[in-house]
């Protein structure tokens, strides 16, 4: 690193979806109005699965930890991008830009975790029924979540405090709605060599082995399905996945199709990564609750209780 001759930056400028005055009203609404659905949905989700003994499962253990992390992964973006379009600047601050950073690898890692762990509970569920209890245990369960957070944590600490040696030149530009890190690092005047291997093994290592992993899992469920003989039980066994792969199909192919594609600096690339920082996350409550019982019969207590609590509230 060479920083003694490079301008020292106090700002990054996210430049954002729409250079046309006339359209910030229409983004502010349209993504004000996502975010919270995102955060009501799945905080009923978390609360939900949190106040229901018949929810205290693996499934809905890992549910409502996704969650949580879809709460987190939305807020790191578009809170800020909200402030920006309401006060008509572009500009985010040194540290709230490796903040930002920070937290959305963090989140996102977190995604990609939880996905492919879910993915291993259905494939326990499915092809080893009866030694389900015993290898899912609170135990383990409890551990692999806590291992994803430990791991997600230290990779974000880590290339956090590999880009705060960078320094960079006299007003740089995003052209994103987020400070995303490899069109940060392209930014930099000084060297990012050490940066860019430690984005490609971990793109590797939280990308490509998770997404295996889920494939893995997926082929054999598949086959298992296929050998049950009525179909009955072959549609129930599948109805316990349907969810699960909507939510890893919306995500990986959105993040895989902006990630792989050249054009990731453009309109469609942010639109694809709106899919899986926004949508994705807004959508999850909404496709878990869709024809499963437990949670919609866990809702309505939950919303009833509410209901209830309001009325002593009023009457009171």
């Amino acid at each position: 690193m060479q920083p003694g001759n490079q301008t020292s930056v106090s700002e990054f400028f996210l430049l954002g979806f729409s250079q046309n005055s006339e359209h910030q009203p229409l983004l502010f609404g349209l993504f004000l109005s996502m975010y919270l659905v995102t955060v009501l949905g799945n905080l009923l989700i978390i609360l939900a699965v949190g106040s229901d003994p018949h929810l205290h499962t693996p499934m809905y253990f890992f549910l409502s930890n996704l969650s949580l992390a879809d709460i987190g992964f939305t807020s790191t973006t578009v809170p800020k991008m909200l402030v920006n379009i309401q006060t008509h600047s572009k500009s985010i601050s040194y540290s709230g830009c490796l903040t930002q950073m920070c937290f959305f690898m963090v989140f996102g890692g977190m995604d990609t975790f939880l996905l492919t762990v879910m993915a291993y509970d259905r494939f326990v569920a499915i092809c080893h029924p009866l030694h389900y209890t015993g290898i899912m245990s609170a135990r383990l369960c409890g551990l692999l979540v806590l291992v994803s957070w430990l791991i997600s944590l230290s990779y974000s600490l880590v290339q956090s405090l590999l880009m705060s040696r960078l320094s960079f030149c006299s007003r740089p530009v995003i052209p994103h709605f987020y400070c995303e890190l490899a069109q940060a690092l392209t930014l930099a005047c000084s060297d990012t060599f050490i940066n860019h291997i430690l984005l490609y093994m971990v793109t590797v290592f939280l990308g490509v082995v998770p997404f295996s992993g889920i494939l893995f899992s997926y082929t054999r469920i598949t086959s298992s399905i296929l050998k049950i003989p009525s179909a009955n039980g072959k549609r129930k066994a599948f109805s316990t996945c349907a969810s699960h792969l909507s939510v890893v199909s919306l995500f990986y192919g959105a993040g895989l199709g902006v990630y792989l594609s050249s054009n990731a600096c453009s309109q469609k690339g942010m639109i694809g990564s709106v899919v899986y920082t926004v949508v994705t996350p807004m959508l999850n409550p909404f496709i878990y609750s869709l024809r499963n019982k437990d949670v919609n019969w866990a809702l309505g207590r939950l919303l009833n209780r509410a209901t209830s609590c309001l009325q002593r509230i009023h009457l009171g």
